[in-house]
């Protein structure tokens, strides 16, 4: 597995002392480290174990879709156009290249938790829209299975076939919690469905939640991430 990508600038956040587990956080596009960092006080439980919350920055670059303007993105999106990210006669609006680099940088920054003594047994990937999508793409990629993968209002950027030939064999011991906005105008709830199902067809245990809400977290979908999430801390 790659870990010789630079490491990213992060905001990180500990809960407690000498922490044991990780919560390493990707934000969606043209956002940063600091956008999920507000939510910490309003998932984590009395509890839990000590955690480190680390939230990177994604790279900066062009992305086609807004004129080619530069910003914090995850990998460059090329069109709208969602009707054939889940068919296997091609699928160009994620740039494949961009999603492998970040994949990369996540697992740099999973090494760098291993190095700080943190086993990937106790470390969990969430990432939000285009941050979940790469939570989806290197949670299926892993030899070494983390405690578990989270995407909220977020699809899987491969097609089926692509994502079935990356697939890991060890991959799918991985809990997966998906959540989504039933009116969500930016990544339609239909596609985030498709997407909790095409892993689940993998063979991953899903956990899938919907909401009376837009392309946004809200309470209830904390309430139930935590509880998820509580289910990982108490294995």
């Amino acid at each position: 597995m790659n870990t010789t990508a630079p490491l990213l600038e992060t905001v990180e956040f500990e809960t407690g002392p000498s922490p044991t587990w990780t919560v390493l956080w990707l934000h969606g596009l043209g956002a940063d480290g600091h956008d999920f960092a507000p939510i910490v006080p309003e998932l984590v439980r009395r509890d839990w174990p000590a955690l480190r919350f680390v939230f990177p920055h994604a790279p900066v670059r062009p992305v086609t879709i807004n004129n080619g303007m530069r910003m914090r993105a995850w990998y460059d999106i090329v069109h709208f156009d969602f009707d054939a990210l889940h068919t296997d006669a091609g699928h160009n609006r994620a740039d494949a290249a961009g999603v492998a680099e970040s994949v990369a940088q996540v697992e740099a920054l999973i090494a760098r938790e291993n190095e700080r003594g943190i086993p990937a047994e106790r470390i969990v990937l969430v990432g939000f829209s285009q941050g979940g999508a790469i939570t989806l793409s290197a949670g299926l990629r892993r030899r070494v299975p983390l405690a578990g993968l989270a995407g909220l209002s977020t699809y899987l950027p491969e097609a089926p076939a692509q994502a079935a030939a990356a697939l890991q064999a060890a991959a799918t011991s991985q809990p997966l919690f998906m959540a989504h906005g039933q009116f969500d105008p930016v990544v339609p709830a239909a596609i985030g469905l498709r997407s909790s199902q095409a892993m689940k067809a993998m063979g991953f245990d899903l956990e899938w939640h919907d909401y009376p809400m837009a392309h946004q977290v809200c309470a209830e979908e904390i309430r139930d991430l935590g509880d998820w999430l509580s289910r990982r801390f108490a294995g």
